[in-house]
C-alpha cells in the first residue's frame, strides 16, 4: 500500500486560518476535540477543512461555520459598529489534539 503524499501548505492556506478563537466557551469544546479559528468571511467548509489538515497536521472529522454579526457600540460619542466575522467550529478525529496556546 503506498504512503499518501504530503501536501505542501500554500500561502492561502496561512490566509485562511487567521488565529485561534478562545473564549470559554471555545475551551469547553477542547473535551470533545474541538476547536474554534477565526476565519475570512469567503472561506468555505473544504478549504478549512483542508487548510486545518495540512496546517496542523491533523486528521478533521467535520467543520462547521458560524457568522457572527458585528454589534452596534458607541465609540467615544460616535455611534458605529464592530465588524462581522466568520468562525469555524473544527471536530477533530478521536486522539487528534491541536494546542492553540491558550495557556492563560
Amino acid at each position: 500500500m503506498a504512503k499518501a503524499k504530503k501536501i505542501a501548505p500554500a500561502e492561502w492556506m496561512y490566509e485562511i486560518i487567521r488565529s485561534p478563537h478562545i473564549t470559554e466557551k471555545a475551551t469547553l469544546g477542547s473535551e470533545y476535540s474541538k476547536v474554534t479559528f477565526k476565519v475570512p468571511n469567503s472561506a468555505t467548509k473544504p478549504n478549512i477543512k483542508q487548510a486545518v489538515e495540512v496546517l496542523f497536521g491533523v486528521k478533521v472529522k467535520g467543520v462547521n461555520t458560524v457568522i457572527q454579526k458585528g454589534k452596534s457600540k458607541t465609540f467615544k460619542g460616535v455611534k458605529g459598529s464592530r465588524s462581522d466575522f466568520k468562525k469555524a467550529i473544527v471536530t477533530l478525529e478521536e486522539g487528534q489534539t491541536i494546542d492553540t496556546g491558550a495557556n492563560i
